[in-house]
């Protein structure tokens, strides 16, 4: 089976555009691409679950926002998504799945943290964690960790699923976890991305039908991999994931954690077809 890291550097390889102390938000805002760190180009780094998670191509069209960020930052910022199927913020730590970001990280990179979806699985030792005591422990590892390599760390909400209630109305799904997060990022002064809020208010936006064509919907008969289709209101399709990315990098640019010379084509159309699904498959 091919390696973790060597499955990375393939994806990066694999995409068609490249992109695959703690300096405060202001300066990193306004530094040049590649500025920054002894390696030349920054890295922005992906800790997460499956709704940002690389596919496979026995999984396509499921695809993970993280394959699309690359085609909304500068060139010279590189993307190393480490996100993984099915973690917790407990399990991706507990599977040394940190260790190696924290190998590979360097001065001026970024580590963007999402958890949320696993970690609410109360029926799951090995993923569960408590909004205010253990999920809040696990997520200030990731932030002490890139902080202690001159990285900087973002904390993001988790992107809400797709639930409407009977009157029409766009429904939270990850109960107090978000609540959790910002208030960790606020106490240690950690850039927040709330991801469950925006995406919340774009399936709010689109509606119940409209918001189907967001998400890894197929009727049968639609994809070979699907023979029987799928109702999936968890995991995206390319449109999707290629909204979902380009919501994360116009809220980096919000919070002036990167600035305008350091995304692109926020406002234009991205085809489906730059996505590329990979030819390796990491056992869960």
């Amino acid at each position: 089976m091919i390696s973790r890291r060597r499955a990375l550097a393939a994806t990066a390889a694999a995409l068609p555009l490249a992109a695959a102390g703690v300096p405060p938000a202001a300066a990193l805002a306004q530094e040049p691409p590649g500025s920054r760190g002894p390696h030349g180009a920054r890295t922005v780094f992906v800790a997460g679950d499956s709704t940002a998670a690389g596919k496979s191509v026995p999984a396509a069209p499921e695809t993970g926002w993280g394959m699309a960020l690359p085609f909304f930052l500068h060139e010279r910022l590189e993307v190393a998504n480490h996100a993984v199927n099915g973690r917790s913020s407990k399990s991706f730590i507990d599977e040394g799945r940190l260790a190696p970001i924290l190998a590979a990280i360097r001065p001026g990179d970024l580590l963007l943290v999402q958890f949320g979806h696993n970690d609410q699985k109360r029926a799951d030792p090995a993923r569960f964690t408590e909004p205010w005591t253990s999920y809040q422990e696990h997520l200030l590892r990731y932030v002490t960790g890139a902080r202690a390599c001159g990285a900087r760390p973002v904390l993001l909400t988790s992107v809400e699923r797709r639930r409407f209630d009977a009157a029409g109305t766009a429904v939270a799904t990850h109960g107090t976890y978000p609540a959790a997060v910002r208030a960790l990022a606020a106490e240690h002064g950690v850039p927040l991305l709330d991801m469950a809020a925006l995406s919340l208010a774009r399936w709010q936006e689109l509606g119940p039908e409209p918001s189907k064509e967001y998400f890894h919907w197929l009727a049968p008969g639609e994809s070979p991999n699907y023979p029987d289709g799928v109702s999936d209101n968890t995991h995206f399709c390319p449109r999707g994931a290629i909204e979902v990315a380009r919501m994360t990098v116009r809220a980096l640019r919000s919070e002036q954690v990167l600035g305008a010379h350091a995304t692109r084509r926020l406002g234009a159309h991205i085809p489906e077809t730059w996505l590329t699904w990979l030819t390796w498959h990491e056992e869960p």
